[in-house]
């Protein structure tokens, strides 16, 4: 139970946080000696260019220096304090300067057992001599591990089980480079299992979903939500669950020119098949129902880039989702469309209304769905999120770590009281009725208004 106690504790510490924390650590030195700027090499030469990966890829630097700790703690596991309580010499007792041989003891013995009780091949090959030989060393070597350790006792007990092993077991043993190998297989296999099943991470690029999403989040997606796509093709496992209204999703680009590279976008989903969309004033229209939604007031930001710019701030209504847009001044009046969607598709939006490259500017302008074969996944969370303005010197806000993206409308820490009350009214007031009426899918378009197009 100690035993227990201990490994619980010291593994995470030793084998997690240590090696994270000198990661960060590291990459936020590196980070800061570096020259300011975005994607220059800030001097020639390997060292120059770690420079530039700390600084302009935090992520992926961490992750790279965490590896390469784990594996020098690792390889330094038999000096760490209280590495006889960690299980990795299975004794208590043993004396340091043994363990590493006192594992390696294990790991033959278990070798040994498995290799002849599970291959055939061994089995038929060995004559009974040289497996009454194999299993009296093994016999003895499990017997001189016991503790209090006869050194003398241990070293010619494992010396001559390695030898009787080498001579008779050779052809049926893996070593330990196809160990290795095969552990990396395994581990990559299900990485890439879940990736293309379950999880996938992505960063955002731009500020069209902004005020839900800032720019350098990156955020877990769930790919299972509307069915998982077989790996390696475009089937789904479950066709029948197309994305909700309001759902923020993750889709490839549409592109109608064949040939072209797919590109990754993140929109709101507002429309579905047979629904005539309308946009009025950056709101939208469905089936002739204008989307319920509140003022909150006037959004500033990007006063920490020196690009400020000012919005006006407002809370939708969409299904069971609330989530906050943002409106230039000044266009009340625009109208865009009217859509109609067509099968097996629905339309997007960005939460940044005035400057995102939405269904509304697809097609040169004329409009366009997103077909369900182009979905991977509905946006889950926020698990990091960079500003190179932070007074963090990893850049890191924290405060928007593990965010919900279609959890209830929040804006920056940063942002000011007044509108975050505003918020809570709008959320408050929630009117009833936030479902559209049903399509008639046989009604001709309404004359069609001018219909802007967005950069």
């Amino acid at each position: 139970m100690e035993t227990k106690l201990y490994r619980w504790v010291l593994w995470p510490l030793w084998f997690v946080v240590l090696p994270l924390v000198l990661a960060i650590t590291i990459v936020s030195l590196l980070a800061a000696s570096g020259a300011p700027g975005s994607g220059q090499l800030p001097e020639s030469g390997v060292i120059g260019w770690v420079r530039w990966f700390a600084r302009d890829q935090k992520v992926p630097a961490i992750i790279v220096f965490f590896t390469l700790l784990e594996m020098a703690i690792y390889q330094l596991r038999y000096s760490l304090p209280f590495a006889d309580r960690l299980g990795l010499s299975s004794a208590r007792g043993v004396p340091p300067s043994k363990r590493r041989e006192y594992e390696d003891a294990h790991h033959l013995l278990d070798e040994v057992v498995r290799t002849l009780k599970n291959n055939k091949d061994a089995t038929k090959t060995l004559g009974e001599g040289a497996r009454a030989e194999v299993e009296a060393a093994m016999h003895e070597l499990g017997s001189a591990m016991a503790v209090p350790l006869d050194i003398e006792r241990f070293d010619r007990a494992r010396e001559a089980a390695h030898l009787v092993t080498e001579r008779h077991l050779a052809k049926f043993r893996r070593s330990d480079v196809r160990e290795y190998t095969e552990s990396i297989l395994v581990a990559v296999g299900v990485a890439l299992l879940l990736r293309a099943v379950l999880f996938e991470a992505f960063q955002i690029p731009s500020g069209s979903m902004l005020p839900t999403l800032q720019i350098r989040d990156h955020i877990f997606v769930n790919k299972f939500t509307y069915g998982p796509k077989i790996p390696f093709t475009e089937k789904r496992i479950l066709t029948s669950l197309p994305p909700a209204r309001g759902d923020v999703i993750v889709f490839e680009y549409p592109d109608p020119n064949p040939g072209n590279a797919r590109v990754d976008y993140i929109k709101r989903a507002i429309a579905l098949p047979g629904d005539l969309l309308q946009v009025k004033g950056g709101h939208p229209v469905i089936n002739g129902w204008a989307v319920p939604y509140c003022r909150v007031g006037e959004y500033t930001f990007g006063e920490e880039t020196g690009f400020e710019q000012t919005t006006e701030l407002f809370v939708e209504f969409l299904g069971k989702n609330s989530y906050l847009t943002m409106l230039e001044g000044g266009r009340e009046h625009i109208e865009e469309g009217p859509y109609r969607v067509a099968l097996g598709e629905f339309w997007v939006l960005g939460d940044n209304r005035d400057n995102s490259m939405d269904s509304r500017a697809w097609l040169h302008g004329k409009g366009a769905g997103v077909p369900f074969d182009n979905v991977k996944g509905r946006a889950m969370f926020v698990w990091l999120s960079f500003n190179e303005h932070n007074v963090d010197p990893l850049g890191v806000t924290w405060d928007r770590l593990f965010t919900q993206v279609m959890g209830s409308p929040r804006l920056p820490k940063e942002a000011s009281p007044e509108l975050k009350a505003g918020i809570q009214k709008c959320l408050a007031e929630r009117p009833q009725v936030t479902d559209p009426p049903h399509p008639n899918v046989h009604a001709p378009l309404p004359g069609s208004s001018a219909v802007r197009t967005r950069l």
